[in-house]
């Protein structure tokens, strides 16, 4: 079986492959099976937030109403693959990568 990289392995021409699959037109119109294509498409909704700003659990959903219907699925995972963290009251961004 061939070993599944990272997003961060794979080349800017592979996740241009995965966000023209998923989300070809800025929505997320099935969750990639492959967690490395997962974590790409993951990673680009991450994008949407500001790291070090904390958020309503309404202010995520504004935000994730872009690109899916399915809130409450793409919120549990960016928590658990890492991309956002959460209290009892607030979400904020502590993973994926960063445009400088």
């Amino acid at each position: 079986m061939p070993e599944e990289r990272g997003p961060r392995e794979l080349t800017e021409h592979e996740r241009g492959e995965v966000l023209r699959t998923y989300m070809p037109q800025g929505r997320i119109t099935a969750v990639p099976v492959r967690r490395p294509d997962r974590l790409v498409l993951l990673d680009q909704v991450a994008r949407a937030f500001e790291p070090g700003v904390r958020y309503t659990g309404a202010e995520v959903n504004a935000v994730l109403c872009r690109f899916s219907a399915d809130l409450v699925v793409l919120r549990r995972s960016l928590v658990d693959e890492g991309f956002m963290e959460q209290d009892r009251t607030h979400y904020w961004r502590c993973g994926g990568t960063v445009d400088l």
